[in-house]
C-alpha cells in the first residue's frame, strides 16, 4: 500500500489545523455572544428606554432564527459547500455586529439580533461538518474534544468579559468583540482547502420541507421560552401549532421523493440516539444551572456564587480532550452511560451552597464533557456521506432547544415547590432541592438513548 509523502502529510496536517481553528473560533464567537449579552441587557434597556419584555426579545428573536434555520443551513452546506456557508455566515455575523454598534432604538436592536441569528445559523453547522471532512475517524474525537473545551471556556469567560466591557465601555462593546473573530473566520474560510460536496446534479434543497420544519421549531421555542409570561390560551395555541407543524412535516417527508432530512439520517440509530441524548442532558444541565444560580445567591454574594460554580467549567474544559480516549477504549455506549450518570449525580447535589455542592458542579462538568464529546463524535462520525451538514444542523438544534426546555421546566418546578413549602419557611431550599431532584431524574431518561449508541469495537 503506497504511503503518503512527507509533503502530503504536512499539507494534510496544515489543512486540518486551519479547519480546527476555524471551527473553534466559530463555536466560541457564538457561545461568547450569548453569554456577554446577558450582562449588557439591563444597561441596554435603561439607555434605550426599553421595557423588560423588549429587552428579552433581543435574545428571543435571535434564538427563534437560530433554532428554526440550523437544519436548513446544514442542508445548504451539504449542497453548496460548507466552506462557503462558513464565510458567508461569519461575514454576515460580523457586519450585523457592526450595525448593532450604532443601532439607535430597541426596535433596531431586536431586528438586527434576528438577522444576526440567521447568520449564526449559517455558521454553526459548517463548523462541525468541516471537522468531519478534514479529520479521519481516529483523530476526529480529539478535534471535537478541543472544540468542546473551547465552547466551555467561552461560556465561562463570557460573563466576566461582558461585565468588564459594559462597565468600561457600555453595552455596545459586547458586540464589538465579534468583529475581529468574525474577520478571522472569514480569512480562514477563504483559506480552507476541503473537497467539494459529492452530490447528484439533480439534488435540490426541499424548501417546502425546510419551511414545514422551521415554523414548528420556532413555535416550540417561542412557546417554551415564554411559559411563565404567556396565558393558558397563548400556550395552548403555541402547542397546537407545534403539533400541527410537526405532523405536516412528517407527512411531507414520507410523501416526497427528496426528503428535507435524508432517510439515511432519519433512519440512523446512532445519529438519532445522539440527538436525543444531547437534548435531554442539556435540558437537565441548564435547568440545574438556572435553579442553582438563584438558590446560591440567596446565601452567597454573586462573586462567591460564581466561584462556587467554577469547578463545572474547569473540569469540563480540562476533561473534554480526554473524553475521546474513553470512547476509543470503552465504546460510545458505555462512555455515554457513565457520563449521563455523572450528570444526574451532579444535578442532584448542585443546589447546596457547601463543599458538596461545589463538588457536584465538578461532577456535572465531567459528565457533561463526556456526553458532549461522545454524542457529538457519534453524530459527526456516523453522518452518512454528503449529510454532515444536515446532521450538524440537527445536533445544534438539539443544543439550542434543550436549554430552553430545561430552564422552563426548572422555573415551573422551583415556583411550585417553593409555593408548597412557603408555610415551613424553607421555601427557597425546598424548591431548589425538589427541582434539582426532578431534573436529575429527567437526565437519567437519557440512559435510554445512551444504550443505543455503538458499543466498543463497532468501528
Amino acid at each position: 500500500m503506497p504511503q503518503a509523502s512527507p509533503t502530503t502529510t504536512r499539507h494534510r496536517d496544515t489543512a486540518g489545523w486551519v479547519v480546527l481553528v476555524a471551527s473553534v473560533a466559530g463555536a466560541m464567537v457564538v457561545a461568547l455572544d450569548g453569554t456577554v449579552l446577558l450582562l449588557a441587557q439591563p444597561v441596554l434597556g435603561r439607555e434605550l428606554g426599553a421595557s423588560v419584555a423588549q429587552v428579552q426579545w433581543t435574545s428571543t428573536a435571535y434564538l427563534l432564527m437560530v433554532a428554526s434555520l440550523l437544519v436548513l443551513a446544514g442542508r445548504l452546506g451539504d449542497r453548496y459547500g460548507h466552506g462557503r456557508l462558513l464565510w458567508v455566515g461569519s461575514l454576515g455575523f460580523g457586519v450585523v455586529s457592526a450595525g448593532l454598534l450604532v443601532a439607535p432604538t430597541i426596535g433596531w436592536v431586536i431586528a438586527l439580533r434576528a438577522l444576526q441569528g440567521i447568520f449564526a445559523a449559517l455558521l454553526q453547522p459548517a463548523t462541525l461538518a468541516l471537522l468531519r471532512i478534514a479529520y479521519p475517524p481516529d483523530r476526529l474525537r480529539r478535534a471535537i474534544g478541543i472544540r468542546t473545551s473551547a465552547i466551555g471556556l467561552a461560556a465561562a469567560a463570557g460573563p466576566l468579559l461582558g461585565g468588564i466591557l459594559v462597565a468600561r465601555f457600555g453595552w455596545r462593546a459586547v458586540f464589538a468583540i465579534n468583529l475581529p473573530v468574525a474577520l478571522l473566520i472569514v480569512v480562514l474560510a477563504l483559506l480552507l482547502r476541503v473537497p467539494a460536496p459529492a452530490v447528484p446534479p439533480d439534488l435540490r434543497v426541499n424548501l417546502l420541507g425546510a419551511t414545514l420544519l422551521a415554523w414548528p421549531l420556532a413555535a416550540l421555542v417561542y412557546t417554551v421560552a415564554g411559559l411563565q409570561e404567556h396565558g393558558s390560551g397563548e400556550t395552548t395555541i403555541g402547542t397546537l401549532l407545534v403539533i400541527a407543524g410537526a405532523a405536516s412535516f412528517v407527512v411531507h417527508e414520507h410523501r416526497t421523493e427528496q426528503p428535507f432530512i435524508p432517510s439515511s439520517v432519519a433512519g440512523s440509530r446512532p445519529v438519532m440516539a445522539s440527538m436525543s441524548l444531547l437534548l435531554i442532558v442539556t435540558s437537565g444541565m441548564f435547568g440545574a444551572l438556572f435553579v442553582a444560580t438563584f438558590r446560591l445567591q440567596q446565601t452567597l454574594t454573586p462573586l462567591a456564587a460564581g466561584l462556587h460554580v467554577l469547578p463545572l467549567t474547569i473540569v469540563m474544559v480540562a476533561g473534554a480532550p480526554f473524553a475521546g480516549n474513553a470512547v476509543l477504549r470503552y465504546g460510545a455506549r458505555w462512555t455515554a452511560v457513565a457520563g449521563t450518570i455523572l450528570v444526574a449525580v451532579g444535578i442532584a447535589t448542585s443546589p447546596q451552597s457547601n463543599v458538596i455542592g461545589s463538588l457536584g458542579f465538578a461532577v456535572l462538568g465531567a459528565g457533561f464533557a463526556v456526553v458532549m464529546v461522545t454524542a457529538t463524535g457519534t453524530v459527526v462520525g456516523d453522518a452518512p456521506a454528503g449529510c454532515a451538514g444536515v446532521v450538524g444542523g440537527i445536533k445544534q438544534t438539539a443544543m439550542n432547544i434543550g436549554p430552553t426546555l430545561g430552564i422552563a421546566v426548572a422555573s415551573g418546578l422551583a415556583d411550585a415547590a417553593a409555593g408548597a413549602g412557603a408555610a415551613t419557611g424553607g421555601a427557597a431550599a425546598a424548591g431548589a432541592t425538589a427541582a434539582s431532584a426532578v431534573l436529575a431524574a429527567i437526565s437519567l431518561v437519557a440512559l435510554i438513548p445512551a444504550t443505543l449508541l455503538p458499543p466498543a469495537g463497532s468501528r
